[in-house]
């Protein structure tokens, strides 16, 4: 085993210690206020549903836990075990010494064989720890269903692109990486237009939401908030999962407004009303460009660094590869990049939530006053079992969004 080798399992085994200690500090605040809410809390959720989200937060902590330790052990094995240079050796047999689509062959069979060990977890969470929470709507046909779709969507959209990176080193030269960050940021761009179009209906079905008071309401909020999309679809959520969201894809014309159907049903007109307007000022704020700005700068550094590691002769060679070949670079580096992320997430976190305070700003703005989307964010936290004393350092690696006290304060200071 190289340096280089040890280094990295050391990235691992500290990012999986960081999070266990993370863990740990968010089930001792949840335990430390299980037996009374604090006098914040207590406003928003009623004794029985509050102790029912410590139950329900607990036991998705130590279930992540145990997933989290399974997923890292496994990763370990397979770097020193040399599974992946055997897989890579097999491919590389399959063609020329010019030969490109057998390299995306292997980064695919091998991303396909990574996920089979966490299988068993994915079902547990699905049929064990949601179905025992009253979440869990799916079936076991529709879950193996929707794997099976996963991962032939991930070949016939993964596998073409890959063959197109690492085509570019043949027909650009050095400069290769610049040429793949534009077509990888293109791809990115183009399925934001295309996801709700193409990818959406294989697993769900997107519904026109009827006319009435409740399309009225939305269509009279996008006019005087000088937001058009170009259409409000209703998503069947309710088929997987009592949990309710709402979302936006595409932009320019191409936007749509999605709601869950189980958001429709858990919030009234006035409540949803809000909620869009929240997300409406996600783009009067100019967040989505600056998101794409910033997604842009980070899959840059990742291509430079992607070529940097690949044209080094100690990269490849530490993990069992030959030098100079990309294809073990790009697997290697999707596989072990999240080891050194994962520290920089506290500052990802707190941008994502400065935005979520300006777009609950604008939603009080557009609707009048904070009571609506106070009202409606109460209802989602109840409904989804939100934990609301979650310890400081664990929301700050985990959470995007602020707590909703924090929330509620600030919607209440202005």
């Amino acid at each position: 085993m190289s340096p280089v080798l040890w280094i990295a399992i050391g990235l691992l085994l500290l990012r999986l210690a960081a999070s266990l200690v993370l863990s740990a500090l968010n089930r001792a605040s949840v335990r430390r206020h299980e037996g009374r809410a604090p006098e914040s809390v207590a406003a928003i959720m009623d004794a029985e549903t509050y102790a029912k989200a410590g139950r329900y937060t607990l036991a998705k902590s130590r279930f992540g836990d145990v997933g989290e330790v399974f997923d890292t052990l496994v990763l370990v094995l397979v770097l020193v075990g040399g599974v992946l240079p055997a897989l890579f050796d097999e491919t590389a047999v399959w063609g020329g010494a010019e030969s490109v689509w057998n390299q995306a062959a292997f980064i695919i069979l091998a991303g396909l064989l990574l996920s089979v060990p966490s299988l068993p977890f994915d079902w547990w969470e699905q049929f064990g720890l949601e179905q025992r929470f009253g979440f869990n709507r799916s079936t076991p046909r529709l879950w193996v269903l929707d794997k099976i779709k996963g991962a032939l969507l991930g070949i016939a959209l993964g596998f073409p692109l890959l063959w197109a990176l690492l085509s570019l080193v043949l027909l650009a030269g050095p400069l290769w990486w610049v040429w793949g960050f534009a077509l990888l940021f293109s791809f990115q761009l183009l399925m934001m237009i295309l996801y709700p179009k193409l990818i959406v209906p294989l697993f769900n079905k997107l519904t026109p939401l009827p006319a009435g008071d409740l399309r009225d309401r939305l269509m009279a909020l996008g006019e005087r908030t000088g937001f058009r999309a170009s259409t409000i679809e209703v998503i069947d959520g309710s088929k997987r999962s009592g949990h309710s969201n709402a979302y936006f894809t595409g932009f320019g014309r191409f936007r749509r407004i999605v709601l869950f159907d189980t958001l429709v049903t858990q919030l009234t007109p006035q409540e949803l009303e809000a909620v869009l307007a929240h997300e409406i000022g996600h783009y009067r704020c100019g967040h989505i460009p600056r998101l794409l700005a910033l997604s842009a700068g980070m899959m840059f550094a990742g291509f430079a660094a992607i070529a940097w590691l690949a044209g080094s002769s100690w990269f490849n060679p530490a993990f069992g590869f030959p030098p100079a070949q990309l294809a073990p670079s790009f697997l290697l580096f999707g596989l072990l990049s999240g080891s050194v992320t994962f520290w920089f997430s506290p500052l990802g976190n707190l941008l994502s939530r400065r935005h979520e305070y300006e777009a609950d700003a604008f939603a009080r703005e557009a609707m009048g006053g904070p009571a609506s989307l106070v009202s409606a964010l109460r209802k989602l936290a109840q409904k989804n079992l939100t934990n609301l004393t979650p310890h400081p350092w664990f929301s700050g690696f985990h959470y995007s969004h602020p707590t909703l006290v924090e929330r509620e304060a600030a919607l209440q200071r202005a």
